[in-house]
């Protein structure tokens, strides 16, 4: 019996201790909002957020423009899919956008290079598509939801790419 007190004893202590080292207090993920509130001149921020956008698999590259405003970015990606309708890119364009602007306080212009397609949007043109500040919304659901609805409307897409 009192083996069996110490062994009972001792695989508590070693339980207490083990449970004891894990912790927490861990900070849930934010996932891409924990960088709203970044700038363009912030390369590391700026390349975090795209990795995480529509695409991220065929990202190439990212040149930042912040010697002059209005601040911007092209963003390059390659080894595209040919089976990819051009309607795709322009939905994946007005949702990386739209995440871009929420998150990067002074970036007011990108432009999106599909290797055969080429697309060039303004925060101010996208919030008046839109008709609400990007800036406003807190988190990735509001956004995403927001976002989901107004790409249900394949004309409306259009409309934003008229030149």
């Amino acid at each position: 019996m009192k083996n069996f007190t110490k062994y009972f004893l001792s695989s508590f202590i070693l339980v207490l201790f083990l449970s004891g080292c894990s912790s927490t207090t861990e900070q849930p993920n934010e996932g891409l909002f924990e960088y709203k509130e970044s700038f363009i001149g912030d390369n590391s921020a700026v390349v975090h957020i795209i990795e995480q956008l529509r695409y991220a698999e065929q990202f190439e590259k990212v040149s930042l423009e912040t010697k002059t405003e209005p601040y911007g970015m092209t963003i390059q990606y390659e080894h595209m899919d040919a089976a990819i309708e051009e309607s795709e890119y322009k939905e994946a364009a007005v949702y990386n956008a739209s995440y871009l602007f929420t998150l990067i306080d002074n970036a007011e212009w990108v432009v999106f290079n599909f290797e055969d397609y080429t697309y060039k949007l303004s925060k101010l043109e996208l919030q008046d598509w839109y008709g609400k500040e990007l800036n406003d919304f807190t988190n990735e659901e509001e956004l995403d939801v927001f976002i989901q609805e107004k790409l249900k409307d394949e004309s409306e897409i259009q409309q934003l790419f008229v030149e």
